[in-house]
């Protein structure tokens, strides 16, 4: 008898909150070696989209997810991402849950944005924004609110950022230059076009990339993102298919010019340096952030509306 969470069961077990604080800790423990986490394995099927392989061991548990990324799909009335998630006993490998993965990935996106913002922007950072209203930016923003913050969405469809913005309770930013102008920035778009092109960001500002997290995308151009002090969520991932990826192959970013956030969380590194420094944090998604969510969702297994499936 397995739990199935459904994405409805997975947003009422783990609540925005509790994402953040379990998100940190996969942080930490994968920073002291407490957790492990195989390299995810990208299945192309360009240029539609692509498919996701992704291990993780941790906290007597063990995750597979496979997920998608096919960005065309909400033309086609289907989810941009979608797929599962196991679940298992690491000390007798037996199935403990099922979960939706469209659902983890977006708790753990909207958390490792507003982590990295919170780690990382400037103590008296005031405004934050989120550019793109999709599964994930609609994460990003409640996280925001969550924790206490005010923050505006923009879209390039003004009426999805201004009903997600009323269904959240968040506002809404007029143009783009007006959201990429707030202290705090989370980028949430499909990375086919720049969003920070050279001399965009100002002094102090932090801005969390999220969207490019596959090969041939960016949401920043190179010389931008290197005016910044750069964190990262994996130097394995991001320096070949995230956001660095395209200063690393121009020869311009080394591993040693890049923080990973969980080294600053455990304590193993300095963050910010000063308030006039730009940060950004280039993220691409990690198995064991969703390891973080699934077990968070177990933990109210007995307190949701849960299917059970018989195996």
């Amino acid at each position: 008898m397995i739990p199935l969470f459904t994405p409805e069961a997975v947003y009422d077990a783990v609540t925005p909150e509790r994402a953040v604080e379990a998100v940190r800790g996969a942080f930490v423990a994968y920073s002291n070696g407490e957790w492990t986490m195989p390299p995810k394995v990208y299945v192309p099927a360009y240029p539609a989209g692509d498919f996701r392989a992704m291990p993780a061991l941790g906290g007597g548990h063990a995750l597979l997810k496979w997920v998608t990324s096919f960005p065309g799909n909400p033309a086609l009335g289907l989810p941009t991402v979608s797929g599962v998630v196991l679940l298992s006993d690491a000390s007798n490998g037996t199935l403990r849950a099922v979960l939706d993965a469209g659902a983890v990935t977006a708790l753990r996106t909207g958390a490792a944005a507003v982590l990295a913002a919170e780690t990382l922007g400037r103590s008296a950072a005031e405004t934050a924004a989120v550019v793109g209203a999709g599964v994930n930016g609609r994460a990003a923003a409640p996280t925001f609110l969550a924790r206490g913050r005010d923050v505006v969405l923009f879209d390039v469809d003004r009426t999805r950022a201004e009903n997600v913005a009323a269904e959240l309770g968040a506002g809404v930013a007029e143009t783009v230059d007006d959201a990429l102008g707030a202290d705090l920035v989370v980028t949430v778009t499909p990375g086919h076009q720049l969003l920070l092109p050279a001399g965009t960001l100002r002094p102090g500002q932090h801005v969390s990339l999220m969207g490019a997290d596959g090969p041939g995308k960016a949401e920043i151009a190179v010389e931008e993102l290197l005016r910044t002090r750069i964190f990262c969520d994996d130097w394995e991932q991001a320096s070949h298919n995230g956001e660095l990826v395209h200063a690393v192959e121009a020869g311009r970013l080394r591993r040693q010019d890049v923080t990973d956030l969980g080294s600053v969380l455990a304590g193993h590194a300095q963050g910010r340096q000063s308030d006039d420094e730009i940060t950004a944090f280039d993220s691409t998604g990690l198995a064991i952030q969703d390891l973080a969510i699934a077990l968070a969702a177990l933990e109210r297994a007995d307190d949701v509306n849960l299917t059970v499936l018989e195996l």
